[in-house]
């Protein structure tokens, strides 16, 4: 996407916003005269051109983080590809017209920003970007920065490496989509196992899932192998400590968490995403966009009602933004 060096940046532009707590249908609001963010020194100015919608937006929004949340009102979105239209004067690598995708907040629950990526503009740190690969479009590489990072950082944080089996839970969603592809392609699982309802184990499958396990059907703290790691995306923390091996290890990004499993949080990097290009590039890691989207920039109240139904595949996307 071509945005010529030379075209104004306005000061004002339409955003997404919401200024005060609780459902998206309830407090989100268009507003056509937000005010384009400012650029710091370390940051680029981004014309979004897609972004994507998570949990934690939804959470964000009913209020649960508003203890160490940046105050109301707050444009959200954490997930943001585009183009970048204006740098700051210490950014070193990046330059005008340079296509991006990252995760804008560095500590997903720390002060994230009031202005975030479901808007025509928005102000990102150099360091938490990377170079968009190229063939990815916008909408693919806007699904990817979150939850591809956050599989990583806790497979990471597990000690997993090749040879190890791992089960994952909830791996149709947005992030165990990821820890899937990247367990098998990248880390170089021995065994994949991962659960999600009847309708998505053909996908768990062709994600790289060497098993896929029905939760409907099946308990997977029942079956007769246990695992090196179980990577918990659902909250399902009391049942997956009676999956692992002795010395194995347990993480969850969906609380309460049950020893000896630990949760984390998020730090966003855009030298992760760095890493990962190859694998994107080559198609050995793809990104998954729930079939009813992308969701036009008008219907992004739409996309988080969708997204409150717990029902999406992979990646609510948002394109275009205008």
């Amino acid at each position: 996407m071509e945005i010529p060096s030379s075209t104004p940046i306005p000061s004002k532009m339409k955003a997404w916003v919401y200024g005060e707590y609780g459902n998206a249908s309830n407090v989100l609001k268009l507003d056509s005269n937000a005010t384009v963010p400012q650029v710091k020194e370390d940051q680029v100015l981004i014309k979004v051109v897609a972004a994507s919608i998570n949990p934690i937006d939804a959470k964000r929004m009913l209020g649960m983080f508003k203890a160490s949340d940046s105050p109301v009102p707050t444009v959200p979105g954490y997930d943001v590809a585009g183009v970048v239209v204006k740098v700051g004067s210490q950014v070193k690598r990046l330059k005008v017209g340079d296509e991006v995708y990252g995760d804008i907040n560095e500590k997903a629950l720390d002060h994230p920003k009031r202005y975030g990526s479901l808007a025509e503009y928005t102000a990102v740190e150099e360091s938490l970007l990377a170079l968009k690969p190229k063939n990815l479009s916008f909408a693919e590489a806007a699904s990817l920065p979150l939850v591809i990072e956050t599989a990583h950082e806790g497979l990471e944080r597990t000690g997993f490496s090749a040879g190890k089996s791992i089960l994952v839970l909830g791996g149709a969603g947005g992030v165990g989509t990821q820890i899937i592809q990247l367990a098998k392609h990248v880390f170089g699982a021995s065994t994949v196992a991962a659960t999600s309802s009847t309708s998505k184990l053909e996908l768990l499958k062709s994600l790289g899932a060497d098993l896929a396990i029905d939760y409907t059907k099946e308990n997977f703290e029942d079956l007769p192998e246990k695992f090196d790691v179980v990577y918990d995306a659902v909250g399902q923390c009391d049942r997956a400590i009676k999956a692992v091996k002795e010395d194995g290890g347990v993480v969850t990004i969906a609380g309460p968490v049950t020893p000896p499993a630990f949760i984390f949080m998020l730090t966003s990097n855009g030298s992760v995403l760095d890493k990962l290009k190859p694998y994107l590039e080559s198609g050995k890691v793809k990104p998954v966009l729930d079939p009813k989207g992308p969701f036009p920039f008008s219907q992004t109240a739409e996309a988080f009602s969708y997204l409150e139904t717990s029902r999406a595949v992979g990646k609510v996307v948002i394109y275009p933004i205008p």
